[in-house]
């Protein structure tokens, strides 16, 4: 009996989470992947010296296929064919070798959608203090103009139930949120900033200080984000002090002091 012309969709738990395995069975009516001929395909320049950047800083190229399909999707705005065809054409990898990544991270898109993506954790946490009400919430304002999926697990308990909209941690969320969040991201305004993590003593120290416990800083108060760079406008990075397994053992000796 052949299997050829069987593609059965692989069940999913509630939310969107995958079970191990991708949403289709492989098409194997295709034609074997060749790798797009660089001279025939057309690559936008910012494109292509992002990705050649990335490629640069990893002895083996495809150790950039993450950085490399971010950066394309950033551009088209998802993982279209068009546009993993590119990433394949500068990274001299076949489309199935970025397709097989691209499917199996959660935030990549492989289908188009909407340009504003709200990660909602259903994870053991969020989910005992309401993140599925939250969710169901979320999906009905969103109306299909922001995309909306749970996501396993986003690592911050502490605000639960949270979720990641458009790479900000905000938290604790109720029903109620969802409305203004959809409302503040189409109107371009920061998302709940009374509840983004990014805002708590806690996640910046430094950067937070004078600012309350959790809520937003005052207009004076630098704002810091992941890349660790100080007030918006500044390029200079702010990293982290050097750990002590780092120092000479003197130096470690006199900051355990």
């Amino acid at each position: 009996m052949s299997f050829a012309g069987i593609r059965r969709p692989v069940p999913r738990f509630a939310h969107g989470s995958r079970v191990p395995g991708w949403d289709e069975a492989v098409d194997l009516t295709k034609d074997p992947a060749v790798i797009p001929d660089p001279a025939t395909t057309p690559v936008p320049e910012e494109l292509r010296a992002e990705i050649v950047r990335s490629m640069a800083k990893y002895p083996d190229r495809r150790s950039a296929t993450i950085p490399a399909l971010h950066a394309a999707q950033r551009l088209h705005g998802w993982c279209s064919p068009e546009a993993v065809e590119q990433v394949a054409a500068v990274m001299q990898v076949t489309p199935a070798y970025l397709i097989s990544v691209a499917t199996f991270y959660d935030m990549f898109k492989t289908e188009p959608q909407p340009p504003h993506d709200v990660f909602v954790c259903t994870n053991i946490s969020c989910s005992l203090r309401g993140a599925d009400a939250f969710y169901e919430a979320m999906v009905q304002a969103a109306e299909g103009r922001v995309s909306v999926r749970g996501f396993e697990c986003l690592g911050a308990c502490d605000i639960a139930p949270m979720a990641s909209v458009d790479g900000e941690y905000v938290g604790p969320l109720e029903p109620g949120d969802a409305p203004r969040i959809v409302e503040d991201l189409l109107a371009g305004r920061p998302v709940l900033p009374d509840k983004q993590l990014r805002y708590r003593r806690c996640a910046d120290p430094e950067v937070a200080e004078g600012a309350r416990d959790f809520g937003p800083p005052s207009a004076e108060t630098a704002k810091a984000d992941t890349a660790g760079l100080g007030p918006e406008g500044d390029t200079v990075d702010r990293p982290g002090p050097t750990a002590p397994i780092e120092l000479p053992r003197e130096e470690a000796e006199e900051a355990d002091e």
